[in-house]
């Protein structure tokens, strides 16, 4: 695995955890039906993360029945009405059993045999299934990416530890497991690339508008016109009904559209949000390799252009696109960020999980400013 590669997918790793449509001919006669009046029978593995409460929200503002099954060690309160099944996705699914469900949505599988084992289960009891993967899955993230990209392989596909090295190419097998079990005409993929808004626990997204609130200067990565991309939480949760709810079959990236989003255009965000006085300093690409800036979560979502790493920020979601998939306004999430962030409490807020400290930032900006005044 090349350094690029390792970069991007370390940056990129999920912090909670870490084509055609239709039912399939061979689809079991006890499977679930639609109610008369259009609503579904929907069963989340997890729903109590980050991206699973609005996926259980926005199924539930449609009027379909939704019921969990999770390990019920986390946030719990969320969710008193609703029927959750207790189990484990390591050797626990017996609650699964015996049951039916008009679709599943599966976004807590980081590890392939549970995804395998969790299919193939309810294979015969579901009439589609919805899988949430990452835009981590791609081999090489050197030029503009689509769905058709070579995906990531292991030489040891018995290693199940989620890392920065191992998560996306487990990711990809998650997917090939899920399609073993289920069949292409009955799955549907989508690869999301940085998931934000309210409730993310990464901060990844987050650290920029929620630093800009604190003013003075500021390091910013780059040029302003370097692309990024992002998904807002509730954009991806939308789309997921759509993609249950019209059986739509396939592999989608979920993006925004590739350019159209920059590192620029979130300092503008972050800005108008917060209306912080707040002074950018771009620090270029030579100074960020020379100092590290490139590694890790230092300056989370931004990839520089310069990198091996560029197409991660320019992956097409044309597809998704064409089939419905909406991207708000970049503005509003910020704006929703940053409400949601000032509802935290402290020990919360004390320190994100993302980003500069401000010790590291001072001490960048001294050497910028000495090296360029």
């Amino acid at each position: 695995m090349n350094k690029g590669r390792r970069q991007f997918i370390t940056s990129g790793l999920v912090g909670g955890a870490l084509v055609g449509s239709g039912l399939s001919l061979g689809l079991q006669p006890d499977t679930a039906q639609a109610r008369d009046d259009g609503a579904l029978s929907i069963l989340v593995l997890g729903g109590t993360g980050f991206i699973g409460p609005h996926m259980v929200r926005e199924a539930l503002r449609r009027g379909h029945e939704v019921t969990l099954f999770n390990r019920g060690r986390t946030n719990n309160e969320l969710f008193p009405d609703l029927e959750t099944l207790i189990g484990d996705r390591d050797n626990g699914l017996d609650e699964l059993k015996g049951r039916t469900w008009d679709a599943v949505i599966d976004n807590s599988g980081y590890v392939p045999r549970h995804v395998h084992d969790s299919a193939s289960l309810l294979s015969s009891s579901v009439g589609h299934y919805l899988y949430i993967s990452t835009v981590s899955v791609y081999a090489s993230f050197a030029n503009p990416l689509s769905e058709d990209s070579p995906l990531a392989t292991m030489d040891d596909e018995s290693i199940e530890e989620v890392t920065g090295e191992t998560y996306g190419p487990l990711k990809a097998l998650c997917e090939k497991r899920a399609e073993a079990a289920i069949g292409s005409d009955r799955l549907t993929v989508l690869r999301p690339t940085y998931i934000c808004g309210p409730g993310d626990r990464t901060d990844r997204y987050t650290y920029w508008p929620v630093r800009t609130m604190d003013g003075g200067s500021m390091l910013w990565p780059g040029k302003p016109s370097d692309p990024i991309q992002i998904i807002d939480v509730r954009d991806l949760a939308n789309f997921t009904i759509d993609c249950v709810e019209r059986r739509h079959a396939g592999i989608y990236n979920t993006v925004t559209p590739p350019g159209e989003f920059t590192i620029g255009d979130l300092l503008a965000d972050s800005v108008a949000v917060t209306g912080a006085a707040m002074n950018p300093t771009w620090v270029d690409y030579e100074f960020i390799r020379e100092t590290g800036l490139n590694e890790g979560r230092k300056l989370p979502i931004w990839v520089s252009p310069e990198s091996d790493s560029a197409g991660g920020a320019l992956a097409s979601g044309e597809r998704a696109l064409n089939i419905g998939l909406h991207n708000r306004p970049t503005r509003e999430t910020a704006r929703d960020t940053v409400s949601w962030w000032k509802t935290l409490p402290a020990e919360r807020t004390g320190k994100l999980r993302a980003g500069l400290s401000r010790e590291e930032e001072v001490t960048l900006l001294e050497q910028w400013h000495a090296a360029n005044s």
